[in-house]
């Protein structure tokens, strides 16, 4: 089976880099990558994991399908341009058996336009669609963005809380599994000054938190407070653990903050760069994880790391939900912080339970990211 993965930003966010390689290791299948990034990706390795090509075109402005869009535009058709900026997408499924819109965001931040428009194009030449390990805010499901939906042979919801919503407004093609990243391998390197392992508390921030806080540098307020916590009533050490690395939207912007405050301690450790496979096994080998990308947060749940995830969206609350029976403690929305020591009375709680949080994963884990096997199945029906 061959199957064409889609839409792909590239691997510096190893969300999506951890997506594509667990879909391909799941599926047991030949990946087709179609990707905003292929240079990116080759960088992380994903070029031995899968073919990759770019997902758009430079338009030759001399060409005669350049006139015939232009043509087509005056005419009407808006999009004409667009279509031809994205037909390598268009062209490459016919090589595939299927094509899988992966992004797990992809629905969540406003309207996908440029995803409904590849998918009219796919499917007006016959091509079988799936969505992939998905989260979509419940009040979205409407107008244009439903009638894409419908047109999915399959969707695959990685939370219980996407996947109630999505059977409620009709939408019956709907399955709920794992994202396929529960199943992601770990690559584990050395481990750097300062990090002790089993007894360090691992933390991750994103821009993403920081751009929903109601008021201004309180996110960092409150990492600030954790940190200092643990460095004045504990023993254990601290690692500032990336995920994302875009120039527009990275993570080690307010890491190194972080670190500039607290290096002087010799009990805070920033983490370089690496692979999606290399950063699980760092958070593996944490004793706590706080994290706000859904991917770091997934990486410490495979791996039974107690977790507290400040979150903005469905999908943190949802992935928690179906993991502990319910969002809190395991949640704290980042649009209810009012406090600098918020966060760390959500992880106090966290210590506080760490054996019953360590014995549910051991319950339900194993039998949980056993469900990915079931995803290959799925795929095959359609």
């Amino acid at each position: 089976m061959k199957v064409l993965m889609y839409p792909h930003g590239g691997s510096g966010n190893h969300g999506c880099e951890a997506i594509v390689r667990s879909t391909v290791q799941v599926l047991q299948a030949q990946g087709l990558l179609m990707s905003g990034n292929p240079a990116e990706d080759k960088l992380y390795g994903l070029d031995k994991v899968c073919e990759i090509l770019s997902a758009q075109r430079q338009i030759n402005r001399s060409s005669a399908a350049y006139v015939k869009a232009r043509l087509s535009r005056l005419l009407g058709k808006s999009d004409a341009l667009d279509i031809l900026s994205f037909a390598p997408v268009v062209e490459a499924s016919e090589k595939c058996d299927l094509t899988l819109s992966i992004g797990g965001d992809n629905y969540c931040y406003g309207v996908p336009e440029f995803i409904f428009l590849v998918n009219r194009e796919l499917r007006r030449r016959k091509r079988k669609t799936a969505l992939w390990g998905c989260s979509i805010e419940p009040t979205a499901i409407k107008g244009g963005m439903l009638e894409d939906l419908r047109g999915y042979g399959l969707i695959v919801c990685r939370e219980s809380m996407t996947y109630d919503a999505l059977l409620a407004a009709g939408l019956r093609q709907a399955r709920l599994l794992p994202d396929p990243a529960f199943a992601l391998g770990r690559s584990d390197l050395p481990l750097p000054e300062g990090f002790a392992e089993g007894d360090t508390v691992g933390i991750n921030i994103s821009p993403m938190i920081q751009a929903h806080e109601k008021t201004s540098g309180l996110a960092i307020q409150n990492y600030e407070h954790l940190i200092r916590h643990i460095i004045d009533t504990t023993d254990m050490q601290v690692a500032l653990i990336p995920h994302v690395v875009w120039s527009n939207n990275d993570d080690r912007i307010p890491l190194r903050l972080l670190h500039d405050e607290f290096k002087e301690t010799g009990r805070v450790a920033l983490i370089e760069d690496h692979g999606a496979e290399e950063m699980k096994g760092f958070i593996a080998r944490c004793r706590f994880m706080v994290a706000s990308r859904t991917h770091a947060s997934i990486a410490a749940y495979s791996t039974q790391v107690p977790t507290l995830v400040m979150g903005y969206s469905v999908k943190a609350r949802g992935i928690a939900r179906d993991l502990f029976g319910g969002e809190e403690h395991y949640v704290l929305p980042v649009q209810a912080l009012e406090r600098p020591a918020d966060l760390t009375e959500a992880f106090k709680w966290l210590q506080a339970h760490e054996s019953e949080i360590r014995s549910r994963y051991r319950s339900v884990m194993p039998t949980y990211i056993g469900l990915s096997a079931e995803m290959k199945s799925l795929v095959e029906k359609i």
